[in-house]
Formats: structure tokens, C-alpha cells, sequence
């Protein structure tokens, strides 16, 4: 049974789905509007219309009243909706927030925030550690809608803020992940036959239109500001391709005889392209070494643009309180901006050129790609490549 149309991110869509799916129900899933107040927003053949996960979540639990997912009786329903709103603001609130904070969403970048909320996040994760230490469910002897929401925020938390070692203090908030996530699995996708088609009718051949015509097809045609050009497009071909490159580097060991590294100095073009080291330069404002490593992931993503320029090998190096991130780069013609002023935070690291006659520098640049680089007793921990 559909119920209607969800405008929706993918992000936004998972939780509603999986809601959706326990309560027997479907939904069609588009990209958002632009007269939506706020995405995800629910439209029903009716004209109902409903916005926020939490309302979307009961409304479509209502439609299955037998699923048990808003509780049996009013006391039940009152702790589910406990639940949900605490997973809501004090789960996926700090997480988010805490994410944003790391990838410079939010600047200016301030650290005792930064352990404040991580702090809160904690305290919300014992919290329910220790009320699910008893109970498989969160409100009721069933699966509710506090527990898919409460899933829903794990799920994003362990792939992001909660590192190993403080999974091992929450045994039952995982075990409780497991449990709802292996009883959602989404649909698979329906292959359709893909039927013959009719040979096209030939399109007849239209008479030119007069000037007055054009002029007014013209005027509705919205305007697009002509794409600034990269400088890097105007440089002479290189002998170096960069994609042959990267699938070196992605299929042969880093170091050794026939390894990507040898594979890079036989090919490489000094004219064509540079090599860099580049450094975060407000390393005393990091703390876990795996959000240290999302922010090289989001320094990454924010490099799109600069795909076919530019291959990256960056690493977080130390420990917890203690770390650094650096790493090497090598990048289109001799200039290191035009290669990543695309990425807003570019500013917020320093850039230095590798000269590989230098002994020093070389050894340095080896080890980012090999990814056992180790500077001041630091040893590498975690790393990300951009290619």
C-alpha cells in the first residue's frame, strides 16, 4: 500500500523507510521541492501534507495499528514518544552538531565546544546503555518507533563520533543497533524487462522561426553565468596521466620493485605536475584521531572539483590529544592554489613543495603514500586518499 510521496535526501529518507517498511507500507521517495517549508515532507493522494521524521514516523505508524509501533494503550505511546524525543535531541542533535563542527560547518572551530558536546553525547550513550542493560526494547516487548529512531542515530554516531574505544563501554546500545537493523533489510529493486521499441517516427523538419519568435523563447530561457575557466585547463598536455596514475597506485603495492612508487618516478612529469606536503595548521585544537580523520575526508569531498588535477594521501599521526595531520599531494602545473582554492577550508593548511633530490623531503613524501610515515614519534594512525 503506498501512501504517498516523500520529499526527501537519502539521509533524510532511511529512517521514514524503514518506519515505512515495519508498518507494511510504502512510499515513493523524490528529491525535495522548492516550495516544501522543510524537508522530509510527506504528501498523500488526499492533499495531507506533514513535515519533521518524528511526525511523518507516527502518521505512517498510525496507518498499521497492529504493528505496535506507537504502543498498545496511552502510557505506551507516551514512553515511545519519550524516546523518540530523546534520541531525537540528545543523540542525533550532538552528533550532528558534533560533525558539522569537524568538517567547519560551523566556524569558528572551538575546541572546549567541541568537548562539551562530545561530553553530552556520552552522557546520552550511558544513559541508554544502562536502561537497555535490562530490556531488548527501548519502551514496549516490541519493536517501536523509539527504537528505529534510536537505531537510526546509532547508526550514524559509530560511523562517525564513536570510536572503538568507547563502543566497548556500550555493549547494549549495540547489541540493541543489531537487533532492530537486522530486522530492516530495504527492498531490492524490481528488474523490469526492458521491452522492444517501436522505431520512432521520423521528426518532421520545422520551419525556421522569425526573428520575433526566437526573441521570445529566448526571454524564458533562464540565464547562466558563464563557469570561470581553471587555469590548469590552459597548460600544455602532460606525459603524465593522472588516472593511469591513481590505478597504479590503487593495484600495486606502494614500495618494492614493480610497486606504485616506482611506477610514479618512471612516469613522472616535473614540468607537467608538483608534488607538496601539506599540514593542518591548528593541530593543538584536535582530540580523537578518528574525527581528526573525517576532517581530512571533508577536506577531501570539498576537492570535487579538482578531481582530474590532483591525487592526495593524507594521515592522522600520534594519538588521542596528540596528533597532527599531514600528508602529500601531487597536483597539476607548478601552482598548489588553482589545485584547491575550490575547497573553502583550503586556507586552514599550509602547503610546502617536495623536491625529491632532497633525501628528507623524498622519505617524507614515500611514506604519506605508503602510509607508514612517522614524524617526531607519531606514527600513523588513520588515512584517507583523494584520487
Amino acid at each position: 500500500m503506498s501512501v504517498g510521496t516523500l520529499y526527501a535526501s537519502a539521509a533524510e529518507a532511511k529512517r521514514i523507510l524503514a518506519v515505512a517498511a515495519f508498518a507494511g507500507l510504502s512510499v515513493n521517495v523524490k528529491e525535495p521541492k522548492a516550495d516544501l517549508i522543510k524537508t522530509p515532507t510527506l504528501e498523500t493522494a488526499d492533499g495531507f501534507s506533514v513535515f519533521e521524521s518524528s511526525a511523518i514516523d507516527r502518521y505512517l505508524a498510525s496507518l498499521a495499528p497492529n504493528s505496535t509501533l506507537i504502543g498498545s494503550n496511552a502510557k505506551e505511546a507516551a514512553l515511545v514518544d519519550q524516546w523518540v524525543a530523546f534520541s531525537d535531541a540528545y543523540v542525533t542533535a550532538y552528533n550532528n552538531f558534533i560533525i558539522r563542527l569537524v568538517q567547519g560547518h560551523i566556524s569558528p572551530y572551538n575546541k572546549l565546544i567541541h568537548t562539551n558536546v562530545q561530553d553530552r553525547l556520552v552522557g546520552s550513550l550511558t544513559t541508554l546503555e544502562k536502561h537497555l542493560a535490562t530490556r531488548t526494547y527501548l519502551a514496549t516487548e516490541r519493536i517501536t518507533l523509539a527504537d528505529i529512531t534510536l537505531a537510526s542515530a546509532i547508526q550514524s554516531a559509530v560511523a562517525t563520533t564513536v570510536d572503538a574505544s568507547l563502543r566497548t563501554k556500550l555493549p547494549n546500545v549495540l547489541r540493541h543497533f543489531e537487533t532492530i537493523a537486522a530486522q530492516y533489510t530495504p527492498p531490492a529493486k524490481e528488474k523490469k524487462e526492458k521491452k522492444e521499441e517501436a522505431p520512432k517516427p521520423k521528426a518532421e523538419k520545422k520551419k525556421p522561426k522569425k526573428a520575433e519568435e526566437e526573441d521570445e523563447d529566448d526571454d524564458d530561457k533562464p540565464i547562466e553565468e558563464p563557469k570561470a575557466k581553471n587555469p590548469l585547463d590552459s597548460l600544455p598536455k602532460s606525459t603524465l596521466n593522472l588516472e593511469d596514475w591513481k590505478r597504479a597506485y590503487s593495484n600495486k603495492d606502494t614500495r618494492g620493485a614493480g610497486g606504485s612508487l616506482e611506477w610514479l618516478y618512471e612516469h613522472f612529469d616535473k614540468e607537467g605536475y608538483s608534488l607538496w606536503r601539506v599540514d593542518f595548521k591548528y593541530n593543538d585544537e584536535l582530540t580523537q584521531t578518528f574525527m581528526s580523520s573525517n576532517l581530512i575526508g571533508g577536506f577531501f569531498n570539498r576537492l570535487e572539483a579538482s578531481r582530474k588535477y590532483l591525487f592526495g594521501s593524507m594521515g592522522v599521526l600520534g594519538e588521542t590529544n596528540n596528533s597532527i595531520i599531514t600528508g602529500a599531494l601531487i597536483a597539476r602545473g607548478q601552482e598548489i592554489k588553482p589545485n584547491v582554492d575550490c575547497a573553502p577550508d583550503w586556507e586552514s593548511y599550509s602547503y610546502q613543495r617536495i623536491d625529491l633530490a632532497n633525501e628528507e623531503q623524498k622519505k617524507f613524501f614515500e611514506g604519506a603514500l605508503a602510509w607508514d610515515l612517522e614524524i617526531d614519534g607519531k606514527k600513523w594512525v588513520d588515512g584517507k586518499n583523494f584520487k
